[in-house]
């Protein structure tokens, strides 16, 4: 494992606390945790976005790209706060959040 990888590992052990998850500026938070955000290639008008904790600890946000600003930016946030085991309000109705499991 590299370096790189090995320090973000790190910085994804570190869980904000929810008042840091809804004010930090989201680069800063994703710097802060380690995770990695890239732009999906998936254009379904449904999907809002994955995030993926790998079995070496490392965290993937995967969020489609030209989307408005505040909803890519609050379905991050809830989406790190799922993987962080951080108690968030509930995102409205019309989102569904699913969590899969994958078998070792």
């Amino acid at each position: 494992m590299s370096n790189a990888v090995m320090r973000a590992v790190e910085r994804a052990n570190h869980h904000p606390s929810p008042a840091r998850l809804l004010s930090a500026p989201l680069p800063e938070l994703l710097d802060e945790t380690g995770v990695i955000l890239f732009d999906s290639s998936i254009t379904d008008a449904e999907f809002f976005g994955a995030v993926v904790k790998a079995s070496d600890g490392q965290i993937v946000l995967s969020m489609p790209s030209g989307r408005d600003e505040v909803e890519r930016d609050t379905v991050a946030r809830a989406l790190l706060g799922q993987v962080f085991d951080v108690n968030l309000p509930a995102l409205p109705d019309s989102f569904a959040m699913t969590e899969l499991a994958v078998a070792a």
